[in-house]
């Protein structure tokens, strides 16, 4: 069953598994390719999710998701980014307007 620490618990396993031997760990090999090849892994699965939203079954997106997720968590873990710091961003943008958000981002 999952629950609020399922993230926390996912964070914690990749960040042992990183450093491991990467003929035994996914994470490992993942991250022994480098930051890149992670970043490539997170836009296939997010691209996965998106089809599987559009003509797939709910059990397939929900799959789909749990990938992109993981995926994404490793990435983070490769640029030392703490969720607790993505949580933070979250909740420092609760409660405000998605276009007032967007609107205060500096311009490039």
């Amino acid at each position: 069953m999952s629950s609020p620490d399922t993230l926390a618990r996912l964070e914690a396993t990749i960040a042992a598994r990183r450093t491991a031997d990467p003929e035994s760990s996914y994470v490992a090999r993942l991250n022994a390719k480098g930051p890149g090849k992670i970043a490539q892994k997170v836009g296939e699965e997010a691209t996965e999710t998106v089809i599987a939203a559009l003509t797939q079954d709910r059990k397939a997106l929900t799959g789909e998701a749990a990938d992109l997720i993981f995926h994404l968590m490793v990435l983070l873990g490769a640029k030392d980014v703490p969720l607790a710091d993505v949580l933070a961003e979250l909740d420092r943008r609760e409660g405000v307007s998605g276009i007032a958000e967007k609107a205060s981002r500096p311009k490039d």
